[in-house]
C-alpha cells in the first residue's frame, strides 16, 4: 500500500510542476540523443575505416621475417672477443618453404575463413615516358577476391578475365589516371631485378585509400613468380582471414607455431590506424559523457528545488510515519520517471538526427556520412539515461531523508 502511496506522491509532484518536469526530461533527451549520435558516429567511422583497410590488408599475414647476421664466432667467456662482420640483414630469400602444406594446415583451422598465397613484387609501371613505382600482388584471383572483395571495388573490367589471360593486370584507378590508361590498353612493367613484361589492363579498381589506388595492382601468381625469376613454388606471403578480425591478435602465436614463420595481425601492422580509431573514440566518447553529466545536473537541480519547496510536506510525511527510505523512494521515482521520459525522447531525437545525417553525401571515397542505426547503442543510451538520472536524483533525495520534522515545525 505504501508503495502505491509513494508512487502517487511522486506523480503529484511531477504533474504539479509540468514545466520543470518537461525541461528536465528535455535535458536528458538532448544528452541521450547526443550520446547515441556520437557513439554511432564512432562505430560508423571505424567500420568504414576497417572496410577500406580490409580491401587490401588481410587479418593475419604469415611471412619470413628478416634476420640480422649472427657473429662468426660466438662469445665463450666474458673475456672472449666476439667476431662479427658487417651486421646487416642476412635473409637471402623471402620464400616460404612448402607453402602448400602450410596453406592446407591453415584451411583446416575452425576460425579461418579464407587463405590466399601471395607473391609481392616491387616494380615500375611504364607507359611511354611516364613511370610510376608500385607493388604488384601475384594472386589466385578467386582466393584474393574472397579475401579482399576486389569485385566490389571494380570500376571497369571483370576480375575473371585474369583466370584466362596470363599477362593480364588489374590496376588501381590512380595508376590508370597517372599513366592515362584505359581498359584493354597495354603497359610495360619492370621488376626490381630488371625483368620486363608487357601487360594488358583487364580491370581497374578503386578503393577508399588513394595511396593504394596509386601503387597497387593484381597479376597472376605465375606471372609474379616470373618477374622475380622464381619457380612455381615461390610464395612470399600467406594471407588469411578469421571470423572475427578484432580477435586476430589472439591467433598470432598459434599460427606462427603452426607455420614456422612470423605471423602478424592487422592491428600491429597498422598502428597508426588503430591510434586514430582510439583517439576518435576517446574524443567523441568524452564529449557525449560530458553532455550526459550536464543533463544529470539538470535533474539534480530540479529534485533539489522540489525538496526545498516541499520541505514542509516532507516533514509532515515523516511525522505521520513515513521513513527516510520512503522519502528517498519518492524522489527516486520522480527521477526515474523523468529519466524514462527523457531517454525515450532522446532515442527519438537520435533517430531523427542519424536518419538525416546518414543521407548527407560527403563525396570522395566516403560516399554518404558513415553512420547508421546501432541497436546496442540505442539500448545502452536508454539505460545510461536512467542510470544518470537515478544517480542525480539520489543525492538530494538522501538529503531530504535526513530532514528532522521537529526542526521544521519549530520554524
Amino acid at each position: 500500500m505504501k508503495f502505491k502511496v509513494n508512487t502517487d506522491i511522486a506523480l503529484t509532484h511531477l504533474t504539479s510542476r509540468k514545466k520543470q518536469t518537461f525541461i528536465a526530461s528535455l535535458g536528458v533527451a538532448v544528452g541521450i540523443g547526443i550520446f547515441i549520435f556520437m557513439l554511432s558516429l564512432v562505430i560508423g567511422f571505424n567500420r568504414k575505416s576497417d572496410e577500406g583497410l580490409f580491401k587490401s590488408v588481410a587479418h593475419i599475414r604469415i611471412y619470413q621475417e628478416d634476420k640480422i647476421s649472427q657473429p662468426l664466432i660466438k662469445s665463450i667467456t666474458k673475456n672472449y672477443t666476439t667476431v662479427i662482420v658487417n651486421p646487416k640483414i642476412s635473409n637471402l630469400s623471402k620464400t616460404l618453404i612448402n607453402p602448400e602444406k602450410i596453406i592446407s594446415d591453415l584451411k583446416k583451422q575452425e576460425d579461418v575463413t579464407t587463405v590466399a598465397p601471395i607473391v609481392s613484387v616491387n616494380l615500375f609501371y611504364n607507359n611511354g615516358k611516364s613511370q610510376l613505382n608500385g607493388i604488384a600482388s601475384g594472386v589466385n584471383i578467386i582466393d584474393a577476391n574472397a579475401m579482399f572483395d576486389i569485385n566490389s571495388t571494380m570500376v571497369a573490367g571483370d576480375i575473371r578475365n585474369l583466370l584466362t589471360l596470363k599477362n593480364g593486370i588489374i590496376i588501381g584507378v590512380g595508376i590508370a589516371n597517372k599513366l592515362n590508361l584505359q581498359l584493354n590498353d597495354y603497359l610495360n612493367v619492370t621488376s626490381s631485378i630488371g625483368v620486363i613484361k608487357v601487360m594488358k589492363v583487364i580491370g581497374i579498381f578503386k578503393t577508399s585509400n588513394s595511396t593504394i589506388d596509386l601503387t597497387k595492382s593484381y597479376i597472376n601468381l605465375s606471372t609474379a613468380q616470373q618477374l622475380v625469376k622464381q619457380s612455381s613454388s615461390y610464395v612470399t606471403d600467406i594471407f588469411l582471414n578469421v571470423k572475427n578480425p578484432d580477435k586476430a591478435p589472439n591467433y598470432v602465436n598459434y599460427f606462427s607455431e603452426l607455420s614456422g614463420y612470423k605471423a602478424e595481425d592487422w592491428q600491429s601492422a597498422n598502428e597508426q590506424v588503430m591510434a586514430t580509431k582510439k583517439t576518435r573514440g576517446i574524443l567523441l566518447g568524452s564529449m557525449s559523457m560530458a553532455v550526459l553529466l550536464v543533463s544529470g545536473f539538470g535533474i539534480y537541480n530540479i529534485i533539489t528545488m522540489t525538496i526545498k519547496e516541499k520541505i514542509n510536506d516532507i516533514a509532515i510525511l515523516k511525522a505521520t510515519g513515513f521513513s527516510g527510505k520512503d522519502v528517498i523512494n519518492i524522489f527516486l521515482k520522480e527521477a526515474l520517471i523523468m529519466g524514462i521520459i527523457g531517454s525515450l525522447m532522446g532515442i527519438t531525437l537520435a533517430s531523427i538526427i542519424i536518419n538525416f545525417v546518414s543521407g548527407i553525401y560527403v563525396g570522395g571515397d566516403m560516399g554518404n556520412f558513415p553512420i547508421g542505426f546501432e541497436k546496442n547503442i540505442f539500448i545502452l543510451g536508454f539505460f545510461m539515461g536512467i542510470i544518470i538520472t537515478l544517480g542525480a536524483g539520489y543525492i538530494p533525495a538522501r538529503s531530504a531523508a535526513k530532514i528532522d520534522p521537529i526542526a521544521i515545525f519549530r520554524r
